[in-house]
């Protein structure tokens, strides 16, 4: 004779969660039929006509209903104390499967380890002419050296996923330039320290903080078709064929404190002269204020004619023989020379170099993916004044609307890998 059924209690959250599960198509069709078991028999229904409704068998429908009372007042507790995410995932846990012991390992200790060790091994190490591996070429790498006698794409797979190995992914890095480490911390301190004591400086001291660099070879590309809207099911169509207009450069001043672009510099070039001029419309704003031009150490950042708009706007009183003649004496004499002169502490507009082949350090670089993503990938522009008109305006809405001042949290020391 079969005994009672479990009764079923449930809360008004549970309640809602139950009937959002239920009715969903994202999650797995076993959550939402057990969902829908707890549902009806809260409402009252037995094991029968449960089963009928949902079309499991007796003993299952059953089954769910004892695992729910039994884990009611743990769900309840953690209602009361966690957020209400929480609770979704405890029920998702509630009604799913247990997890399963599994088929036991046939390989040893001594072949998981020789595995790994393959698949983390240079491709190349083992005569094969690709660039990375893939499961078969280690499953036929592992089969040569002897290490097992066979193994399967799945069980492979399933292998490196639990050693959290991914052969097949990769991610571009940037390594300085800087043979010194301490030099290059020094460096990167210094950009670091500029970026901390802008606001302060802003504030008491009438000093902008300004990252600047280039972009460049900005292309104007138009579509030969236009693209097609998204609809319900169907993703925006971008035409993948383009006519080349021709391409501007974007030389871009970000201010560190409020985080807008200020005198934008849009061209066909990037010269010196051109970054002059840049630089000018810039310090223009605030012409009598303290500035800290942040920039990598490209040679036209360190030009002589930026030493000599310097020593102009400074008033500088410097004889001819310290001033020196480019690639010969004096201030002009190197790049090396340059540079010092235009980074020095006293200058009331100073430049800041962030360590070679570390443009990652200039915010500015930041606010260029943002140029990227928000107009560029997937812009359509018939002429290069059509980019340009675009460019600038994004620029102006961006200061009106999105602009902000990033959180720099690194602070120049090394970070842990």
């Amino acid at each position: 004779m079969p005994g009672s059924a479990a009764k079923v209690v449930i809360t008004e959250r549970q309640q809602n969660i139950l009937q959002q599960m239920s009715r969903s198509v994202t999650i797995a069709f076993q959550l939402r039929q057990r969902a829908q078991i707890v549902l009806l028999a809260f409402e009252g229904l037995d094991n029968q006509e449960i089963a009928a409704r949902v079309g499991l068998g007796r003993n299952q429908v059953g089954l769910w209903r004892r695992r729910w009372q039994h884990e009611f007042e743990r769900l309840t507790l953690v209602e009361g104390l966690e957020e209400p995410v929480q609770l979704k995932r405890d029920i998702e846990t509630v009604l799913s499967d247990d997890p399963r012991s599994g088929r036991p390992c046939t390989f040893t200790p001594e072949q998981l380890t020789m595995i790994f060790a393959v698949a983390c091994e240079a491709v190349e190490e083992s005569g094969r002419p690709v660039a990375r591996w893939t499961q078969r070429e280690i499953i036929d790498e592992v089969v040569k050296r002897g290490i097992v006698d066979s193994i399967s794409t799945s069980h492979l797979s399933e292998l490196l996923e639990e050693a959290q190995l991914q052969p097949h992914k990769s991610r571009y890095w940037l390594n300085t330039k800087e043979p010194d480490p301490e030099v290059f911390q020094a460096q990167a301190k210094s950009v670091c320290d500029c970026y901390l004591a802008a606001p302060g400086l802003a504030a008491g001291f009438d000093t902008y903080t300004v990252c600047i660099d280039e972009m460049t070879s900005i292309q104007a590309l138009e579509r030969i078709a236009p693209t097609k809207p998204m609809r319900p099911g169907r993703k925006e169509l971008i035409e993948f064929e383009y006519i080349r207009h021709g391409t501007q450069c974007l030389i871009a001043s970000f201010d560190v404190v409020t985080g807008q672009s200020i005198a934008p510099t849009i061209g066909d070039t990037r010269t010196e002269e051109d970054f002059l001029e840049h630089c000018k419309r810039t310090v223009d704003l605030h012409p009598d204020s303290h500035w800290r031009l942040v920039m990598d150490q490209l040679n036209t950042h360190c030009s002589a004619s930026l030493v000599m708009w310097v020593i102009a706007m400074e008033g500088l009183q410097l004889t001819a023989e310290e001033i020196g003649v480019k690639g010969k004496s004096g201030i002009l004499g190197s790049q090396a020379t340059r540079k010092e002169f235009l980074s020095h502490e006293d200058r009331r507009i100073r430049f800041v170099y962030v360590p070679k082949h570390s443009s990652w350090l200039n915010q500015v670089e930041i606010w260029f993916s943002v140029v990227v993503r928000r107009v560029l990938r997937r812009g359509n522009f018939t002429s290069v004044g059509a980019l340009r008109e675009r460019l600038l305006s994004f620029i102006d809405y961006f200061n009106r609307t999105m602009a902000k001042p990033y959180r720099w949290t690194y602070t120049g020391q090394p970070l842990a890998v």
